[in-house]
């Protein structure tokens, strides 16, 4: 009788401690469930707050683009009213050959034959050529936001003996005719010096052929280059 209370006894302790481990074990597993639970709710927050600032970011950025479509589309039409207007001042010349201006989306070049600026092998503008330059200087004065780039170039004959103190390459040559005709937009024109460059590139961008006469005298050129500030440079 003792036996089986004692037996009794323990598998009631036995019944108990089984229950109080499961419960435990339970309890353990809520708590676990209730913390992944927490991490999925602030996982949930902090994707749904990332959502919401690309969003935002995304339509500052569409923004930010369609303005600057919209000012690059009034860059070039600003561009476009000064070609047009320099094509309309300059069509004697143009039709003569002796001037060439081309317009790419927001760049513009005005090519000029050394003939109609410059004595043959010197640097010093002529009166027709100050003339041509004042006409062409007074529309380019009124653009902005642009660098006003002029580039000197020769043809690839060798600078004769004679002006070979003054000019011992065609590099000196094709620099000194760019920084007089610089000094002209800004002295006489009244282009603010910081949107001008001088630039000579003596026989080595050649637009024709220098096998030919025809050839060389259309190497033999000033360009006046309207160029974005990014590209230019910034004044």
């Amino acid at each position: 009788m003792k036996v089986v209370l004692i037996l009794m006894v323990l598998v009631a302790a036995a019944l108990g401690l089984s229950t109080l481990y499961f419960y435990e074990r339970g309890a353990t597993a809520r708590v676990r469930a209730d913390s992944l639970a927490g991490v999925a709710d602030s996982a949930t927050f902090q994707a749904s707050a990332l959502l919401a600032r690309n969003t935002a970011l995304g339509a500052a950025l569409d923004t930010q683009m369609t303005a600057a479509s919209r000012q690059k589309e009034a860059e070039i039409d600003r561009l476009r009213t000064t070609y047009d207007q320099l094509v309309q001042d300059m069509q004697s010349e143009i039709a003569q050959g002796q001037i060439q201006i081309t317009r790419l989306a927001d760049r513009l070049s005005v090519s000029m034959v050394d003939r109609i600026l410059f004595p043959s092998g010197e640097a010093d503008i002529t009166p027709a050529g100050i003339r041509i330059l004042q006409r062409v200087g007074n529309v380019l004065k009124t653009t902005e936001g642009k660098i006003i780039r002029v580039e000197g170039h020769t043809d690839n004959v060798a600078i004769s003996e004679r002006l070979k103190g003054t000019f011992p390459t065609n590099w000196e040559l094709s620099t000194t005719r760019a920084s007089n005709v610089v000094r002209f937009l800004q002295d006489s024109v009244g282009i603010d010096p910081a949107r001008l460059q001088a630039v000579g590139l003596s026989e080595y961008h050649p637009i024709a052929s220098n096998a030919t006469a025809k050839g060389r005298s259309q190497n033999r050129r000033i360009e006046i280059a309207l160029l974005p500030l990014a590209e230019g440079g910034e004044p």
